[in-house]
């Protein structure tokens, strides 16, 4: 909040108004709420002047939180007994809550995501194994040319790449103007993170792998005495 109302980040001195002026005191460090998204502006204010029925009180101990609920319910009964103390856990459960839909929400699209890749690798591998199957007889010329069985796999290898290639191409390109857009629902990693765009690349080009194998091993083993005969 100080860094965005005030240039020089310091808003100690500065006012407010929230009905009445409020007078900046202090600036502490940035913090996040409710959510792991970037934070946004917060201000504090005396509890004794701007009550609020909800308050959270955080206690910070190195010791068991099981072992603290009762100390600090007794501590609370002796400034005022008739103060509930409600909704006591552990900052790690109310991380979970926090996390609970973005982790959903990742999990489904990694879910999605790798039933798009089973389904893309299958497309191709079913791609690759019709072409094969179209150029048979050119295969048994080639190979009855001179061409070597490992040249006949690199040759389907290389169409599978070539088409994984146009994809990731495309794939990329709309990702870079796409994900900028959600850059707020991105947690730990940027839009442009050359890592992540590395890491999808590679796992592309293993489905490519995977997908010529069996196209790429039928037409290294074709016959070009039958293939030939046949024609």
């Amino acid at each position: 909040m100080a860094n965005r109302y005030w240039q020089d980040g310091n808003a100690v001195g500065g006012r407010v108004f929230l009905g009445d002026w409020v007078t900046g005191i202090g600036v502490v460090g940035d913090a996040k709420y409710t959510t792991l998204t970037p934070p946004v502006p917060y201000m504090y204010l005396p509890l004794s002047r701007y009550y609020r029925p909800a308050v959270t009180l955080v206690v910070r101990s190195a010791a068991d939180p099981g072992t603290i609920i009762g100390p600090i319910r007794e501590a609370v009964r002796s400034l005022d007994a008739n103060l509930p103390l409600f909704d006591v856990r552990p900052f790690a459960e109310h991380r979970d809550i926090a996390v609970f839909i973005p982790r959903m929400a990742a999990t489904l699209l990694g879910l999605f995501g790798g039933l798009a890749l089973v389904l893309a690798t299958v497309g191709l591998y079913g791609l690759l194994a019709f072409t094969v199957g179209q150029r048979t007889p050119e295969i048994g010329v080639r190979l009855a040319r001179g061409a070597r069985r490992d040249d006949i796999r690199r040759l389907v290898r290389g169409q599978a790449f070539r088409l994984t290639a146009i994809g990731a191409v495309v794939g990329v390109g709309l990702a870079l103007v796409a994900l900028p857009l959600a850059a707020s629902q991105l947690v730990g990693v940027g839009p442009r993170d050359a890592i992540s765009y590395l890491g999808t690349l590679g796992v592309l080009f293993a489905g490519a792998v995977a997908a010529a194998y069996l196209p790429a091993r039928k037409a290294a083993s074709v016959d070009p005495v039958r293939t030939l005969r046949y024609e």
